[in-house]
């Protein structure tokens, strides 16, 4: 008999040792080529929204219904606004964004205002948009996301609240970002869309 402290059973036990490391080896390899291709996948959901980025494409919805998306206003110049009605500073906003859009008129230039309001029914809160809309006169695009919906804005957007504003060149990419309100019509503003109109 054996006994476990004899050279005979360290040598056993070493062997069985090594044979488990090795075996372990594949595993783990398989386990890390895993996590690369998931990681390699699904890069498009972890890259930043920020200056300097192209802006991710988004599907949102119109208050008629119909489906809206960035794609849709390629080369033009879009101010990508993320708000909701109940948000002060968003009402606050509103207007300077509205005077900005009448004096940009006939210019390659497009007000994208996704409202994230919960809609009571599952569908777009269309009437309280439109009284939204008629309160403030604003003759500029106004959009809906559910917050809830997967692939919402907020989403997509890495927005960590409202309002929260994305200017987008003709070329698909993000010139600025801004949380909080901002007086659009301002001249640091609108000089830089301006600018951005004659690339």
């Amino acid at each position: 008999m054996t006994h476990s402290n004899s050279p005979g059973g360290r040598s056993k036990r070493v062997g069985r040792a090594r044979r488990s490391r090795r075996s372990a080896y594949p595993v783990a390899l398989i386990a890390v080529a895993g996590l690369i291709a998931a990681a390699w996948l699904g890069r498009e959901r972890f890259q930043p929204v920020v200056a300097g980025e192209p802006a991710p494409d988004f599907s949102v919805t119109s208050i008629a219904g119909d489906a809206v998306g960035l794609r849709q206003y390629r080369d033009q110049v879009v101010l990508l606004n993320v708000w909701a009605t109940w948000c002060e500073p968003c009402r606050d906003e509103m207007p300077s964004m509205e005077r900005l859009y009448r004096g940009l008129a006939g210019e390659a230039f497009e007000i994208l205002a996704v409202s994230v309001d919960e809609p009571a029914d599952g569908g777009v809160p269309a009437e309280r948009l439109s009284a939204f809309a008629t309160e403030f006169d604003l003759s500029f695009p106004i959009l809906h996301s559910a917050p809830a919906a997967p692939g919402n804005i907020q989403q997509i957007y890495q927005t960590t609240g409202v309002p929260e504003s994305f200017l987008i060149g003709r070329d698909g990419i993000i010139y600025r970002r801004i949380s909080g309100p901002a007086t659009w019509d301002s001249p640091q503003y609108r000089d830089q869309i301006v600018r951005l109109l004659g690339e």
